[in-house]
C-alpha cells in the first residue's frame, strides 16, 4: 500500500512529456531487482548473508559489472551485472544474457527500418527518436546484422523439407530496384499450406524476370531439399512459373491468381468502361458453381465482345486454369483464388522497397526482405477450415466446393 501511495506521490509530480521516462526508469529498476534475485536464488542466500561453510560455498558475489543498455520497446535501460566469484563454470542470467544488448522484439525491427527506406546512417538517428539517446545501436551494429542476415539466410536455403505435408503453394514474383542496371531485379518467392494448415515461406531467390529457367531452378532446389510436389499450385499469368511446373511438378494442379486476370482484362478495356466491366468481372470468380462461372464469363463476353474483342481474348485466355479452385473445399476458394497468401505481407514489403534507394547487390536485398518475411511468417494465420487440408491431402474429390460421395455415402477418394 505505501508503495502505490509512492507510485501516486511520484505521478502527481510528472508531465505528461516525462511519463516515457518515469516508465522506463521503473522498468530499468525492475530488471536490476530481478538480476539481483537472480543471483540470491542462485547463490542461495541473500545479498549480505554470511556464507555457511567453505566446502559448501558455492561462489560469492564481487561487486558489479560495467553499466549495460539494453534496448527494449519502452527505451534504452542501464542495467549493471552483478558478479560471481569462485564458480567452475560462468554464472549467465536467464533474463539478461552476457551479450544481450537489445530484446528480440528491438531485432525484428530494425530491417523493417531498413527497408522502409532509412540508410545506414539514418538508423542511429531513427533508433534513437524510438529507443532513447543511449540506445547501443550504430551504423557498424546495423551493417554486422545485414552480414548476420546473410548468413542465417544462405542456411535456411538449404534446411531440409522432406518432413513437411504440403496441400496449396503460391509463386509470385516481386521487382525491387536492384543491381548496377536500371531494370529491377526479381525476387521469385513461394508460400505454401502445409497439412495442418498452417504457411511457411520456402523460396526467396533471386530471378531472371520470371523466366521459365529461373522458376525452375527455384522448384528444384524445393525438391532437392526434400519437398513433396503440393496438389495445387497458385500463381499469376506469367508463363515462366507455368513452363517450370511442368519440367518439376507435372502432377500438380494449376490455378491461376483471378487478381491478376482481372487487371489484365480491364488494361484492354478503355477508361470509360472500366468501372462497369469491373463490376461484370468481380461476380465472375464469386459463382457458387462452376457452371454459373461459365455463365457469367458469357455474359461478360456478350455485353463487351462486340466493341472489345481483345479484352474477352484475355479473359478466355488460360480458362481451364481459371476455375481449378471449384475441385477443392469451398472453405479454401477465399484462399486458392489469388495470390493474396503472398501479395498481403509483400505489398509492406513494396512499400518499402519503392521507398528506399537501389541496392548496390541484389543478394543484400534478398537477404534483407527474406528477414521481413521471416519475422512476418511468425504472425502468418492457418487457413479456414484446416482441417479439410488432411481430406485434401489424402485425395478425397471435391465437386464444386462440396465433398463427392460414393454410392455408399463415404467420401469418393
Amino acid at each position: 500500500m505505501k508503495e502505490a501511495t509512492t507510485h501516486q506521490s511520484e505521478l502527481s509530480t510528472l508531465e505528461f512529456k516525462d511519463l516515457e521516462d518515469w516508465l522506463r526508469l521503473k522498468v530499468q529498476g525492475f530488471i536490476q531487482e530481478i538480476l539481483e534475485e537472480g543471483v540470491e536464488s542462485f547463490l542461495g542466500r541473500a545479498r549480505y548473508q554470511r556464507r555457511g561453510r567453505v566446502d559448501e560455498a558455492k561462489g560469492w558475489r564481487n561487486g558489479y559489472g560495467k553499466p549495460r543498455r539494453l534496448s527494449l520497446k519502452t527505451g534504452t535501460v542501464i542495467v549493471r551485472r552483478p558478479r560471481i566469484r569462485g564458480l567452475e563454470e560462468r554464472f549467465e542470467s536467464r533474463i539478461l544474457p552476457l551479450f544481450k544488448r537489445r530484446t528480440k522484439e528491438i531485432g525484428d525491427l530494425l530491417p523493417e527500418l531498413y527497408l522502409h527506406g532509412l540508410s545506414k546512417g539514418d538508423f542511429e538517428l531513427a533508433l534513437r527518436g524510438l529507443l532513447g539517446e543511449g540506445a547501443p545501436l550504430s551504423v557498424g551494429s546495423i551493417q554486422r546484422l545485414k552480414s548476420k542476415w546473410e548468413v542465417e539466410y544462405q542456411a535456411w536455403k538449404s534446411e531440409d523439407l522432406s518432413g513437411l505435408e504440403p496441400v496449396y503453394l503460391w509463386a509470385d514474383g516481386v521487382y525491387v530496384k536492384a543491381g548496377i542496371g536500371k531494370d529491377k531485379a526479381a525476387l521469385l518467392v513461394v508460400i505454401a499450406a502445409m497439412r495442418d494448415g498452417t504457411k511457411k515461406v520456402l523460396a526467396v531467390e533471386s530471378g531472371y524476370r520470371e523466366s521459365i529457367s529461373s522458376w525452375a531452378g527455384v522448384l528444384r532446389s524445393l525438391k532437392e531439399r526434400g519437398f513433396r510436389p503440393p496438389l495445387l499450385v497458385v500463381a499469376d499469368g506469367h508463363l515462366g512459373i507455368w513452363g517450370a511446373l511442368a519440367e518439376v511438378w507435372p502432377e500438380a494442379r494449376e490455378q491461376r491468381c483471378w487478381n491478376h486476370k482481372i487487371t489484365n482484362v480491364l488494361d484492354r478495356l478503355p477508361k470509360r468502361v472500366k468501372s462497369e466491366a469491373r463490376e461484370y468481372l468481380c461476380e465472375i470468380p464469386y459463382a457458387e458453381t462452376k457452371a454459373e462461372c461459365e455463365r457469367l464469363k458469357d455474359r461478360f463476353k456478350k455485353r463487351f465482345g462486340a466493341d472489345y474483342p481483345k479484352a474477352v481474348e484475355t479473359l478466355e485466355k488460360d480458362w481451364e486454369r481459371m476455375v481449378t479452385f471449384y475441385d477443392f473445399p469451398r472453405e479454401h476458394w477465399k484462399h486458392i483464388r489469388t495470390t493474396n497468401i503472398i501479395e498481403s505481407p509483400f505489398s509492406a514489403v513494396r512499400l518499402r522497397t519503392g521507398a528506399a534507394k537501389r541496392f548496390k547487390k541484389v543478394a543484400n536485398a534478398t537477404a534483407l526482405i527474406w528477414k521481413v518475411l521471416m519475422v512476418t511468417e511468425k504472425r502468418f494465420r492457418k487457413l479456414n477450415a484446416p482441417h479439410l487440408l488432411s481430406e485434401v491431402y489424402e485425395g478425397i474429390k471435391y465437386k464444386d466446393g462440396i465433398r463427392v460421395l460414393n454410392e455408399e455415402g463415404r467420401a469418393a477418394a
